[in-house]
């Protein structure tokens, strides 16, 4: 017993299981309320990541001196975010919305969790039921305004009619993606026209079931690695 206190710290224990709970909580939004209608396996890779790491990293910094601490987190997540936002494509904004979800319940729990111990070692930090109110209010906000603000498929294509993309003949345009991609098309928004290749970009709304969404769905661009998957 001696050996294993020495090993860790007071209210480790703790820790683990304030951490257990964050992981828990975070999966359930990323698995349940984003991946079931977004299906971007590389976003939930990188939200159930960046939320272990900030936990810990968290959870670390706050080992300091409570001022040192409050200085250190600030710097260390806005230096995170920095390299996230220069080195990295941009992000959808709902996808943006689900990271800072994710990052700021591991940062509550982390904190949390850090803070549970006063001088004397003893337990004197946030209540876990509190941490548990916190984050079934999240997850129901969350549920609410997915519901009320339904998130529709929708994708990039290149056409080939640029007859079609008048104005007048709409109903035309949208009879015939619905037949060449077998999709019931919402609504379509011309963009970019090339005369000399007869070619215009169309961004697509549709009506898709789970399988019928894909990592390139939502992207706002295409690049020359996602042509083989478009």
């Amino acid at each position: 017993m001696e050996t294993m206190q020495e090993w860790f710290s007071a209210g480790f224990g703790d820790t683990l299981l304030r951490f257990f709970v964050c992981l828990i909580v975070n999966w359930s939004i990323v698995q349940f309320l984003y991946f079931r209608k977004s299906r971007r396996r590389d976003f939930y890779f990188t939200f159930i990541i960046i939320s272990v790491a900030i936990y810990f990293l968290v959870y670390l910094m706050m080992g300091m001196d409570r001022g040192k601490a409050t200085m250190g987190v600030g710097l260390g997540l806005f230096g995170i975010f920095s390299i996230m936002r220069y080195r990295t494509d941009t992000m959808p904004v709902r996808e943006m919305t689900y990271l800072f979800v994710v990052v700021c319940l591991s940062v509550v729990h982390a904190m949390a969790a850090a803070s549970g111990l006063d001088n004397n070692e003893t337990l004197s930090g946030t209540p876990l039921p509190e941490l548990l109110v916190i984050d079934a209010i999240t997850i129901a906000a969350i549920v609410i305004f997915e519901q009320i603000l339904k998130v529709e498929t929708t994708k990039l294509i290149q056409y080939d009619r640029i007859e079609l993309v008048k104005p007048e003949k709409r109903a035309e345009l949208i009879a015939d993606l619905e037949q060449r991609l077998g999709i019931k098309v919402l609504d379509v928004q011309v963009g970019g026209i090339d005369f000399l290749r007869d070619m215009a970009m169309l961004k697509i709304t549709y009506v898709a079931d789970d399988k019928g969404r894909n990592d390139v769905d939502h992207q706002t661009k295409i690049k020359k690695t996602q042509y083989e998957d478009m």
